[in-house]
């Protein structure tokens, strides 16, 4: 079985190049353990490189600034995502912070974050039938 090292270069970019053209406001969020909420609009202010979720009443409003790279599969006709974290590992991310999202640094300590909590596998941008 081969191990897939993550960089944090590698986390911010999308594993299917394609889905980078998509806008993907709106679209439902789900975690390997169930829903956590909606791609909020500030996506399209932060430019490539991640997502921000509004996690609605699950965490009290809470957004979280996602990397592309934990994208898993996007279903368009379902405008829905899944991401390879569970819900504890998007609750326990550092939150979302509009003023510091352009810092090196703060990208930086997020793509440790994820990078760190990412499983090991196969290249995530096949979706869940492995093809």
């Amino acid at each position: 079985m081969m191990e897939r090292r993550v960089t944090l270069v590698d986390v911010y970019l999308y594993p299917d190049n394609d889905w980078s053209r998509l806008d993907l406001s709106g679209y439902r969020v789900e975690a390997t353990d169930g829903e956590v909420g909606k791609v909020d609009e500030a996506t399209h202010e932060i430019g490539s490189g991640a997502i921000i979720v509004d996690t609605g009443p699950w965490i009290f409003g809470k957004r979280v600034m996602l990397p592309v790279g934990v994208i898993a599969r996007i279903d368009e006709d379902e405008r829905r995502i899944w991401v390879n974290l569970t819900k504890d590992e998007i609750r326990n991310a550092p939150e979302f912070d509009e003023s510091l999202h352009p810092d090196p640094a703060y990208r930086e300590e997020l793509g440790s974050y994820y990078s760190l909590n990412r499983p090991p596998g196969p290249d995530y941008g096949k979706d869940d039938r492995g093809s």
